[in-house]
Formats: C-alpha cells, sequence, structure tokens
C-alpha cells in the first residue's frame, strides 16, 4: 500500500512524499525511523484502485531496468554505499512517481537494516524478474555487486534488443493475418449468402464443396457472436492455469518444446540464457557450485528448470556438472554438455559458458530470422488458397450450370 504523508524532517525541512507499507501503523513507524515528523498520512488512492483492478504492481520496461542497473552500477564502481545511492539516484526520478516510490521503499527497507536483496524483494511497487533478483543476492554475498549490474543491464538490453526485433519483423505477418481473417469472414457472410440465394431459386444440387463454404459461412454468420466469446474464455482458462496449475504449465511446456521449429528455438535461448548467467556470476567471484545453482532457477520453461536444477543438486552432492546434466539434461544438446565437460577439464567454466551464450544466443538469432523469413511466404499461400477454395466454391455450381445447357 501506498500512503501520502505530509511533515518536517530532520532538519525542520517541510516535506511532501508517499512511502510504502502494509498498513498505517507501518507507515508511521517507518516515518519515525527517518526522523520525520508527519502532521497527515493518508493511503493514496493509487493503492485503493490497485484493489479493485487486483493489480499487485507495476512492469518496468527492458529498456529501463537496463538503465537504472547502469546507474546504480557507476555510483556503486564510485565508492558510494548502496544506501547513498538510492538517495542519489531519487534525484533522477523526482518527475517519475512510481520509480520516485519504488526508491524511497528501497531506502526505507534499507535504512531499516535489510539488505539491497531484502529490500527488493521486500517491496511490492515495481515487478522484477527473479532472476535479476537472485543474481543481486548473489552478488551482495560476493561483494561483486557493481559488476553483476553492469551485466545484469548488458543482459537486459540485449534480450530487448532481440524482442524489439522479433516484434519488428512480425508486424508484417500480422497485419496479412488479421487483414486475410476480416476478408474471409466478410466473404462467408456477405459474399457467400447473395450468391447462394441465386443457387435457392435455381434447386439445383450443389457440389459437396460448395455445400461446406455455405455452411460455414451460415455458422459464421449465426454464432460470431459465440465464436469470439468462447475464445475469450478459452484465453483467459488458458492464462488461469498456466498461473495456477504447475502440471497444466509442465505439459505445455513439455509440448512447447517437442514442436519442430518453436521446440529448438525454446531450448537454444534458455541454454544461452543459463549459459550467460553462469558466466557472469562466476567471473564476479561465485562458486561454480552456486552459480550453476542460481542459473538453474532463472530458466522460463519448466522442464528444463527441473532437469537442471535435478543437474545441480548433483553439483552440490560434489559430483561434475557435465555428467549429472547428461544424466538428467534430456532436452540438453550433448555439444552443450561436452563443452561444459572441456571447460571442468580445464578449469576455464568461466569462459567457456560466456563462449557457449555467444554461441547460443547468435544460433537462436539466426534460426528466429529463419523463421520470419519462412512466416511470410507460408501466411501469403495460406491467405491466397483460403480465398481461391471460397472462390472455386461458388464457381462449380455456375460451371456446372453452364455444362448442362451446353
Amino acid at each position: 500500500m501506498i500512503f501520502k504523508y505530509v511533515g518536517y524532517d530532520s532538519h525542520g525541512k517541510r516535506v511532501k512524499a508517499r512511502i510504502e507499507a502494509n498498513d498505517e501503523n507501518e507507515a508511521k513507524r517507518k516515518l519515525k525511523s527517518k526522523g520525520i515528523i508527519y502532521e497527515s498520512i493518508t493511503e493514496s488512492s493509487e493503492s485503493f484502485l490497485n484493489k479493485i483492478s487486483f493489480k499487485r504492481s507495476h512492469k518496468l520496461s527492458s529498456k529501463h531496468l537496463a538503465q537504472f542497473s547502469k546507474n546504480l552500477a557507476i555510483y556503486l564502481r564510485s565508492g558510494i554505499p548502496i544506501v547513498n545511492v538510492i538517495k542519489l539516484a531519487k534525484s533522477q526520478y523526482e518527475d517519475d512517481p512510481v520509480m520516485a516510490d519504488f526508491l524511497n521503499s528501497l531506502e526505507t527497507s534499507m535504512n531499516e537494516g535489510n539488505s539491497f536483496y531484502a529490500a527488493l524483494d521486500s517491496q511490492h511497487i515495481i515487478s522484477l524478474p527473479s532472476f535479476y533478483k537472485q543474481s543481486i543476492k548473489v552478488a551482495e554475498e560476493s561483494g561483486a555487486l557493481s559488476e553483476v549490474l553492469f551485466e545484469m543491464a548488458r543482459f537486459v538490453e540485449e534480450q530487448d534488443k532481440v524482442a524489439g526485433q522479433v516484434k519488428q519483423a512480425l508486424i508484417y505477418p500480422m497485419v496479412i493475418v488479421v487483414i486475410s481473417i476480416f476478408m474471409v469472414a466478410f466473404m462467408l457472410t456477405t459474399v457467400v449468402p447473395k450468391i447462394t440465394s441465386m443457387f435457392d431459386q435455381l434447386k439445383q444440387e450443389l457440389p459437396t464443396v460448395t455445400k461446406i463454404v455455405i455452411g460455414a459461412g451460415d455458422f459464421l454468420g449465426a454464432y460470431w457472436l459465440h465464436i469470439l466469446i468462447t475464445l475469450g474464455v478459452v484465453v483467459f482458462l488458458f492464462g488461469y492455469f498456466m498461473k495456477k496449475s504447475p502440471k497444466f504449465k509442465y505439459g505445455v511446456h513439455s509440448f512447447m518444446l517437442r514442436t519442430p521449429l518453436f521446440g529448438k528455438i525454446i531450448r537454444t535461448f534458455e541454454l544461452a540464457r543459463f549459459s550467460y548467467i553462469t558466466s557472469v556470476l562466476s567471473r564476479s567471484g561465485v562458486t561454480f557450485v552456486h552459480a550453476v545453482k542460481l542459473a538453474s532457477n532463472i530458466l522460463d520453461n519448466d522442464v528444463m528448470r527441473e532437469e537442471f536444477e535435478s543437474a545441480s543438486r548433483d553439483v552440490v552432492e560434489g559430483k561434475k556438472f557435465s555428467s549429472s546434466l547428461a544424466k538428467h539434461g534430456k532436452h540438453v544438446d550433448k555439444s552443450f554438455i561436452q563443452a561444459i565437460a572441456l571447460g571442468e577439464e580445464t578449469s576455464e567454466v568461466a569462459l567457456v559458458m560466456e563462449n557457449l551464450a555467444d554461441l547460443y544466443f547468435s544460433e537462436n538469432q539466426n534460426k528466429i530470422n529463419v523463421l520470419l523469413s519462412l512466416m511470410e511466404p507460408m501466411l501469403i499461400l495460406f491467405v491466397g488458397a483460403t480465398i481461391g477454395f471460397i472462390v472455386i466454391a461458388m464457381l462449380l455450381p455456375i460451371f456446372s450450370m453452364n455444362m448442362a445447357s451446353m
């Protein structure tokens, strides 16, 4: 919850700002710990709206998260303590109320003796990726916070760049899909019924293909609203079960890995992400055992995360990661396992992981480019075939009449 307050700070200066707390009493305790004498405390209307909309927190864009991380890293490299870094960062976000509340919450939490990670994890103003917070946790423990923040900024920027390229490349195919849907719907609901009325007057037996198209047009015209509602319900239920049912989510992720092209892209991306985070943590002074355990938790695909977590547990018990991954990693490339084994033999795991990350990111980019380049002609072909099928179905009875009259 966000509370607005008006009062005076320890220097006697009148202040008017906002603070995050679970209730009003906690807000008062936090203000007292900051040396602020308050005149009034009221719950922000934003908190009330969040309750109604069930919205828990805002999401920081990749671009802003990368910039925020980079700014913190620069201050930290100057030898400034993290609490003072947060205070300095606040001056850059005075015009952004969400970021101002976020930084105020971090400052208050750390002034109470919590670590930077604990402050990030306990606040509910901005939703941060799990791998980001976990990386911060390990970085604080190893004393490499500035280095990890720089690497996280670079990683987030690269991911945002790839996502932007994919979105840009998908614009044209999506336009084709939308236009084709409207064209087919228009033909089935408007053009086909007009031609059908002519066939009814002639009382001629229609070909099976024509009957199918006419039936599809009648069904779409009569039940289009029901179809839209059904699709909406299906999408809602799918999203609900993906969030609430681990078994359902695991099954979907398993199916995605088995798809011919998308499965390979998903596997490659997850291997690249794991390699990158492991290399960053290893180069920052984190032990390989700890780095592997942490990197396993950041994978998005539940199936692959389970395989890597099983392998990381074996590493904690003293086994080699490559041999454990060969045992549990059913969806892991053999070349990936062999590269890790080579790194373990030469004690250059961090370097091998860094090279693997570059290799897999590059490979995945090529696969995505190939997929997108194939989608465009395939969609055009599909749209043309669909419209051609409808046209031929409508022309067949006309041809039959002409042949009969000759």
